[in-house]
């Protein structure tokens, strides 16, 4: 049968209200508020396994109701270790928020928290922002060593500064290291930094079980598995696992969203590893 010209804009009008639904429907719930969970494990059968969460990118500006899903998630899985790495506060007032998070998430979990440029950009003091995380079993890394010991099992993890707006330091974080025979997980929050990390460890040698990176929000907005825009400290990285050298990192795409309140073919994520 054919159809009428009037029929068929007509269709044509609705199949394009319905997908720019799904898209809006994508866009700005389902791969902003709907989080995918990854689990890694590269314990390699290890005893005593340690397990990690990561929450990158947080961008906290107000607690939500996948906010406190991620919280949920996390008490369920109970993990030795969270780590926060960078761009969790976006404006100096939202510490308030963070510890609105903090508080529904169990206060016996270990947690290690980055500075990411945000934290630098809203110029968050440091000294306030450790006095506000200790009290929930926090502690802020900037280019130091926290040695975690897990029954017989013990591990370094080593904390950066930020890459755009802070000091880096490699060596000066190793420096602090008691033990560097012991496996080391590196925090850093822009994932370019990991080409100097990579190259600085030829000389000192540590044994980086992996690096965890942010920073890139896996592109944000993403058309066909090609980023539009990623920010300067990104390098060469979007998202997922890669090997710069000899170190192996995984760059999250993180929870939160800059500039543009929406993602889209970048779902936030957080994730689980197995040490």
């Amino acid at each position: 049968m054919k159809l009428s010209r009037r029929i068929f804009i007509k269709r044509l009008f609705l199949s394009g209200l319905g997908i720019a639904g799904i898209v809006y429907l994508d866009s700005f719930w389902i791969e902003k508020y709907i989080i995918d969970w990854n689990e890694h494990d590269l314990s390699e059968s290890s005893k005593d396994k340690i397990k990690i969460i990561q929450l990158s990118d947080l961008h906290l500006k107000e607690i939500k109701y996948f906010h406190k899903t991620i919280a949920e998630r996390i008490n369920s899985e109970l993990p030795d270790v969270i780590v926060f790495t960078g761009d969790t506060i976006s404006r100096r007032n939202s510490l308030n928020i963070f510890e609105e998070l903090l508080n529904l998430i169990n206060p016996k979990i270990l947690k290690i928290l980055i500075l990411g440029n945000k934290e630098y950009d809203a110029r968050v003091s440091l000294e306030v922002l450790k006095k506000a995380f200790a009290p929930f079993n926090g502690y802020v890394l900037v280019n130091e060593n926290f040695g975690y010991t897990k029954n017989k099992r013990r591990i370094n993890i080593l904390g950066i500064d930020d890459y755009l707006h802070g000091t880096p330091d490699f060596n000066a974080a190793v420096s602090t290291i008691e033990d560097s025979s012991l496996e080391t997980i590196v925090l850093n929050h822009c994932p370019a930094y990991t080409d100097t990390i990579d190259e600085l460890n030829k000389s000192t040698k540590i044994p980086i079980k992996m690096v965890l990176s942010g920073h890139t929000h896996g592109g944000q907005v993403t058309f066909f598995g090609r980023e539009i825009y990623t920010p300067d400290g990104s390098g060469r990285y979007l998202k997922g696992w890669y090997t710069s050298g000899n170190t192996k990192m995984y760059v999250s795409k993180g929870i939160g969203t800059t500039v543009l309140p929406l993602r889209f073919f970048a779902r936030a994520e957080a994730s689980i590893f197995y040490l």
